[in-house]
């Protein structure tokens, strides 16, 4: 038996008690990626909000629209069943994470329906729209996009848009996309590579 071959249950062994994962040996995917910027939208309290606002934390964000039969809230429950994962095994470093929502149908979603919809997902998940001005400002920064599909004879209507869960760093600094195709655990995982 070599030697490598011989260290190798130890390492393994090490690393399965580590409590902490090392950080990747490369930087984050979108490192450098222009996304991102500040922008000014009304929150589910009816207050404005701003991205500056949450300087100092790691974000998510995620473009989508509460009505939404199918896409927002799997992916939605994916990342936030994963975001919780990773705080319950990170408590200190999954509070420094803000998870935020911007709805692209402020038609619909009022405050309150804002409100529902991201409390049945993570009671720290803030839900926020705007005009439409705001809001093609904040995708335009985001390299996002939405549009309003054809009224349907019942009249209502879809909203088309990108499904991208982004994690940006403390500074406002674009870092990966979350999995949530592959569900809550890689989402966590995804988590524990580039939150500190």
């Amino acid at each position: 038996m070599s030697f490598k071959s011989a260290s190798l249950p130890a390492f393994l062994f090490l690393a399965a008690c580590s409590s902490e994962t090392p950080p990747p040996a490369e930087g984050p995917p979108l490192e450098g990626a222009a996304l991102g910027g500040d922008f000014t939208l009304v929150g589910e309290d009816g207050e404005e909000v701003s991205w500056s606002d949450y300087d100092g934390r790691y974000r998510t964000i995620y473009f989508g629209y509460a009505y939404c039969p199918d896409v927002c809230p799997t992916d939605n429950q994916r990342a936030m069943a994963g975001l919780k994962r990773f705080e319950e095994e990170n408590p200190e470093a999954g509070a420094r994470i803000q998870p935020l929502f911007v709805s692209v149908d402020p038609e619909r979603d009022t405050p309150e329906v804002l409100t529902e919809f991201t409390d049945a997902f993570h009671p720290r998940l803030i839900g926020m729209t705007g005009t439409k001005e705001q809001l093609d400002a904040a995708a335009a920064a985001f390299a996002v996009f939405y549009g309003r599909g054809e009224d349907s004879p019942g009249g209502g209507y879809l909203m088309e848009h990108s499904n991208i869960t982004y994690l940006f760093g403390p500074e406002g600094e674009p870092l990966a996309t979350l999995p949530t195709d592959e569900g809550p655990e890689a989402v966590a995982a995804e988590l524990a590579k580039w939150v500190r």
